[in-house]
């Protein structure tokens, strides 16, 4: 028997995780609500309970952030995802209006196809199995190579639950025999219904252009705006906790700071009291070499360290108890690295004249890198807050809270989430933070409430002529069509033919 090259073993293990997964959507597609319901309660009891233990592996095998971070991510994952959707109804009749007489019904996708990667792996993954098996979706997982182990180990932990609950066997899968071939497959076949992608650009690109339906998340590259009305302290103790949050590998966290020339100085020493450090002209000259590879891309060396291991590859002598480097810029494009995203408690710093100038420095961000995702602002005049609002091309607009924790859903009302949707503006298929609801049909059934004879259309007066026999078309009403108004001019025009006549 020959030995095949591993990627044609990648190939062949995804066609036969869909298959397997398929066989079991069908399974679960027949399932009610309460059979749904006992199942993700189970496999979120599961992974609450091995929260500690995945972080441990997943900071082991990555290196980045820190075990602590990652065990509250977990839980998070678990326990605030699951209560956000355990009583969320995904199966049957979801809505019957009787008065309008439309009825709309749950139907699942089918097979979901779920990439995780290396900065979150296994909270990621709990987390998509949750909302996947919740609307009766079954799943398979592409891991990032890089957090291999740890997500086959979440993966193990959570379909052992699931199956345990009553869920059929394939119902959650991944693929182990990793390849960009096989991940290919995996998103290219017919039977998937669905993408759930989280990765790097080059990822979710791949997987908007499979040919398959995607939710895709792209780069974060959030900016948050200190007004000079806001609570300079809080607003400084939020964004450092943020960036420093598993050092900063959430998507939503902070990656540059925008101030007024008015309050520049006070905020300057207060994050220098919170143990910032600012860097000079040659220490940022010589950090940034560090932040973007030659192709443009994010350096790993850096994602998730903490801001004096950074200073050290650098060469750069900062207090071991630094909580993140900030360098001032002027300059925001795509070669400059700290105007990009950088998943680790870097900061770029920009001062403005006035809030007009910093609203436009945030956008100006935004188009460099990751419009659609998420911005920051910490003000207590609600007047900007809304201006900002109204003008910022981004989908989470957060308000006096962390960045990391706010976008998630942690420290707001949002929908608890690890999949932070980016808009049409971001190349993304929805704005949300992605639900069970997010991965189900609507079916809507709408009965017959009048008949053909009964359409009417109700003009706000009879058809009139001006002098120079031109219809006065002002006076019908809007919702008639114009194949209709034409029939009803011919039929005027016969008429006056024949009083003429």
């Amino acid at each position: 028997m020959p030995e095949f090259d591993k990627d044609l073993q990648s190939i062949q293990e995804a066609r036969l995780l869909i298959a397997s997964a398929q066989k079991a959507q069908a399974e679960l597609a027949e399932m009610s609500q309460k059979d749904i319901d006992q199942i993700v309660e189970h496999m979120a009891k599961a992974a609450f309970a091995n929260a500690e233990k995945l972080a441990m592996l997943a900071h082991e095998e990555t290196g980045f952030g820190n075990v602590e971070d990652k065990i509250i991510k977990n839980k998070f994952a678990s326990e605030k995802v699951y209560e956000s959707i355990k009583n969320m109804k995904t199966v049957g009749i979801l809505n019957d209006n009787e008065k309008q007489k439309v009825m709309e019904v749950a139907v699942p996708l089918g097979v979901i196809a779920g990439v995780i990667p290396s900065t979150n792996p296994t909270s990621t993954v709990i987390y998509k199995a949750l909302i996947a098996i919740k609307a009766r979706n079954a799943i398979v997982f592409s891991p990032h190579p890089g957090a291999k182990q740890c997500i086959l180990e979440t993966v193990k932990i959570l379909n052992k639950a699931a199956i345990e609950a009553g869920a059929p066997a394939g119902a959650i899968g991944t693929l182990t025999i990793l390849s960009m071939q096989g991940t290919s497959e995996l998103m290219k076949h017919k039977d998937v219904a669905l993408i759930l992608a989280t990765g790097g650009g080059a990822m979710v690109r791949a997987a908007y252009s499979s040919g398959n339906p995607a939710i895709g998340v792209g780069p974060g590259n959030g900016p948050a705006f200190i007004e000079r009305t806001a609570d300079i302290e809080k607003a400084v103790s939020r964004i450092i906790s943020s960036k420093t949050f598993d050092n900063g590998v959430i998507c939503a966290s902070e990656q540059s700071v925008v101030v007024e020339q008015i309050s520049e100085s006070k905020v300057i020493q207060e994050f220098k009291r919170q143990g910032a450090y600012f860097l000079n002209e040659k220490e940022s000259q010589l950090l940034s070499k560090f932040i973007l590879r030659s192709n443009g891309t994010m350096n790993p060396k850096i994602v998730g360290k903490t801001a004096y291991s950074i200073a050290q590859m650098a060469d750069i002598t900062v207090p071991d108890n630094t909580t993140v480097l900030i360098s001032r810029q002027t300059e925001v494009s795509k070669v400059n690295p700290y105007a990009r995203e950088k998943l680790c408690p870097i900061l770029a710093f920009y001062t403005e004249n006035d809030w007009i100038s910093a609203c436009d420095r945030c956008i100006e961000l935004l188009n460099v890198e990751g419009i659609g995702h998420t911005l920051c602002i910490h003000s207590s005049d609600e007047a900007v807050i809304r201006e900002f609002a109204l003008r910022k091309p981004v989908s989470r607009f957060l308000v006096n809270t962390p960045g990391a924790l706010g976008g998630i859903g942690a420290t707001t009302n949002l929908s608890p989430a690890l999949t932070l949707g980016c808009g049409t503006v971001g190349g993304s298929s929805t704005s949300d933070n992605i639900t069970p609801l997010n991965l189900l049909n609507i079916r809507r059934a709408s009965y017959g409430i009048r008949e053909k004879e009964d359409i009417r259309f109700t003009l706000n007066q009879d058809i009139t002529f001006n002098g120079q026999n031109n219809i006065d078309l002002n006076s019908l009403n809007k919702e008639i069509s114009k194949k209709e108004i034409a029939q009803l001019i011919e039929v005027a025009l016969q008429k006056l033919a024949k009083e003429e006549a």
